[in-house]
């Protein structure tokens, strides 16, 4: 949120009333919009602003899919390095001999989509012969059902796990079982991290201030 009259000082009182308990962060802030009327408040990541009625209330986010699909294509080579050195086996693979990735995400939704869609197409350009399953895990941020996800897309088969969540259950589990990690903003794992798709905010809030 912005307002060019006031200090930060000042508007801490603010995000501290509206702070998010248990619950999607955009009801608290168009609560608050509507509270203040002459602040603007921009919800990194989500989809209430068009329908709320607030015209101090906005979305906004980063074209992440495209840096998802160049993480998919370093995970296609991955799994070429992989298949050349021969540690693709059979359980890494379906019947019709395609090799099986996982993919860690949070909700059935638009942004987790458009992510994992471009993930898959940049390791399927490489190796055309990629296949990926996906498991949500109905929240952001939990830990251990993100890590029970990938646990259960390595017991699968998944030769590679990547996600779209935010806490380290997932490479945790890529670390335990010796499977490659294609993370989400920050590196993961010392012995399984292969890249991650990390958004840097500060060109947005230089343009919105």
């Amino acid at each position: 949120m912005y307002h060019d009259h006031c200090l930060m000082e000042d508007l801490y009182p603010l995000v501290k009333q509206y702070q998010p308990g248990n619950g999607y962060h955009q009801n608290y802030m168009v609560q608050a919009a509507e509270d203040y009327e002459d602040v603007a408040f921009v919800s990194m990541t989500g989809d209430f602003a068009a329908i709320s009625g607030c015209d101090n209330f906005s979305n906004a986010f980063t074209n992440v899919y495209e840096s998802r699909y160049v993480s998919g294509v370093v995970a296609g080579m991955k799994l070429q390095e992989l298949d050349k050195a021969g540690e693709i086996k059979d359980k890494n693979k379906n019947a019709d001999g395609t090799v099986k990735v996982g993919y860690v995400g949070a909700f059935n939704y638009a942004e987790v989509v458009s992510g994992y869609t471009s993930f898959y197409l940049g390791a399927k350009s490489v190796c055309p012969s990629v296949t990926m399953e996906v498991q949500y895990t109905q929240s952001w941020f939990d830990i251990e059902k993100e890590n029970s996800a990938a646990k259960a897309l390595i017991a699968n088969g998944c030769k590679l796990i990547s996600q779209h969540a935010d806490s380290s259950g997932a490479p945790s589990a890529c670390e335990a079982e010796g499977i490659p990690n294609v993370a989400y903003n920050g590196t993961t794992g010392k012995n399984t991290f292969v890249i991650a798709s990390k958004i840097n905010w500060v060109p947005y809030f230089e343009y919105m201030i």
